[in-house]
């Protein structure tokens, strides 16, 4: 399906010079707001609790929103789970139901009261979550005077159960974690109206949210490594570049979109972004490859007349390709789950800029590379086969 008549040429590098300056200060702004005012990171990132529970009774996002602050909680999240009526993923940067004062007193009671007999503890651990309390024994013990003890020690224990292999004397105590001593907090606050059982809980420490953040860094820099390595020795020196800043242009610009709209920026992003990456690349590589065919065709051409010619000839393709995939993405946009929302708006976002950066950004720095760094040792060679002849 062909949009514009054949041999149709535009001028889109006469544009070059305005856009990439506008673009150039877009991109600052963006790295600018990765560090003021920041990303809005998700539990994958920040750590945090998240727990999905639906309500008896009807309970809007704000009125839950607020009364989670009143039971001290600092900036919750809700979101309302589409299609259920009730239903929200509450999201709060609470780790552990324990503080570290808890930890050190849980660990004297079980030591001063457990250890009798002989049978002596030989190893106690405390989940990051608070949510576990593992004892090892030297020999068997009675579940039901381990959890008195660590009721006496504070904290609120459902079940005490042996576990480990055969021959082991290993307890594991479950405790009330975050997210249920904050169902439990909101059923009496809100009575009738309340949370039922928790569908879902989750939850990410600090720790393991910055070793995360770092991988997902590495991911991202690791695929554009790879793609500039892959244009090089597919099409030529002078083409990487090109992609490589582009690939980098539509990363950056989505992440600040994302910036500027405070929306969360979890482990589900960086995945889109990824995909922005690829599909980027897909897109610039088909404007490249007709370049370098238009190269042979038409050899009286300068490389600016060419790319104006390739990317009129190949526009057709991109307004088919980049539509029917924003189409599709829409679709989700609107009638998907939050997270799928998320994702989908970082691939509408991440399209667009990719198919602009494929014209506007990859093909002018492709050509400044030529006129800059190639153009003379053409001319070089040029004026050595002209030599050549001469003295033939």
């Amino acid at each position: 399906m062909e949009f514009f008549k054949p041999g149709v040429v535009f001028d889109f590098m006469r544009l070059r010079h305005f856009l990439i300056p506008i673009t150039f200060l877009m991109s600052v702004a963006s790295i600018v707001g990765i560090f003021c005012p920041g990303l809005n990171y998700g539990i994958d990132f920040a750590g945090g609790t998240e727990v999905q529970v639906a309500f008896r009774g009807a309970v809007t996002s704000s009125e839950l929103r607020s009364t989670i602050e009143q039971l001290g909680y600092e900036t919750p999240d809700v979101v309302a789970v589409a299609g259920q009526a009730n239903e929200y993923i509450i999201r709060v940067k609470d780790v552990s139901a324990l503080t570290p004062e808890q930890r050190q007193r849980i660990t004297r009671a079980a030591h001063a009261g457990l250890e009798t007999g002989g049978n002596e503890i030989e190893a106690i651990h405390i989940s990051p979550g608070g949510d576990k309390i593992t004892v090892d024994f030297t020999g068997a013990a009675d579940p039901e005077q381990i959890q008195r003890v660590l009721t006496g020690a504070g904290v609120r224990v459902i079940r005490v159960t042996p576990f480990g292999r055969a021959g082991e004397y290993r307890y594991e105590a479950q405790l009330s974690g975050v997210a249920q001593e904050l169902v439990s907090r909101l059923a009496q606050r809100l009575g009738d109206r309340g949370p039922q059982e928790p569908r879902r809980i989750e939850w990410v420490g600090p720790r393991a949210g910055a070793q995360l953040r770092i991988a997902a860094i590495k991911a991202v820099l690791y695929a554009i490594a790879f793609i500039m390595i892959y244009v090089a020795f597919r099409f030529d020196l002078r083409y990487a570049p090109g992609g490589v800043v582009a690939l980098l242009h539509d990363s950056v610009i989505t992440v600040g979109v994302f910036v500027l709209l405070q929306k969360e920026f979890n482990i589900t992003i960086v995945a889109a972004i990824l995909t922005i990456a690829g599909y980027s690349i897909m897109d610039t590589i088909v404007v490249y490859d007709r370049i370098r065919e238009n190269m042979g065709r038409y050899r009286d051409k300068s490389l600016y007349e060419l790319i104006n010619i390739s990317t009129s000839q190949t526009l057709s393709r991109t307004i088919i390709t980049s539509g029917v995939t924003l189409l599709s993405f829409s679709a989700f946009f609107i009638w998907g789950t939050s997270t799928i929302k998320d994702m989908s708006f970082a691939l509408l976002v991440g399209i667009v800029i990719g198919t602009y950066s494929s014209i506007y950004i990859a093909a002018p720095i492709t050509e400044w590379m030529d006129r800059r760094f190639f153009s003379k040792t053409k001319a070089r060679a040029r004026s050595a086969r002209q030599r050549q002849r001469a003295e033939a």
